[in-house]
C-alpha cells in the first residue's frame, strides 16, 4: 500500500499582482510578480503546473523555475532577481 503524499502544493488563485499557493493544506503564501518577475508572463496552465519534490522546494517544470519556500516567505533575504520577463 502506498503512503499519502506529504508534500502537497496547490495554486489557489491568480491576480494581476501575483498568485497564492497552499502548502500542506495549511500554509498560504503569496508569490508577488514584483519579487518573482519570471512568473508575470506565464500562462495560467504553467503556473498551475507546480511540483513539490521536497518540503522546502517548489518546481515549475514548464517554466524551468526552482524556488526555495523560504524565498517566498522572506523575499527580502534573497535580493537576486532575474531580468527574464521584465
Amino acid at each position: 500500500m502506498l503512503g499519502s503524499n506529504i508534500s502537497q502544493v496547490e495554486v489557489l488563485g491568480i491576480s494581476k499582482h501575483g498568485f497564492w499557493l497552499l502548502l500542506d493544506e495549511e500554509t498560504e503564501l503569496f508569490v508577488s510578480f514584483l519579487d518573482f518577475p519570471w512568473f508575470r508572463k506565464a500562462a495560467v496552465e504553467q503556473l498551475f503546473c507546480v511540483e513539490r519534490p521536497l518540503p522546502h522546494h517548489l518546481y515549475w517544470p514548464e517554466l524551468d523555475v526552482d524556488l526555495h519556500v523560504d524565498s517566498i516567505k522572506h523575499p527580502e533575504n534573497y535580493p537576486l532577481v532575474s531580468n527574464v520577463g521584465v
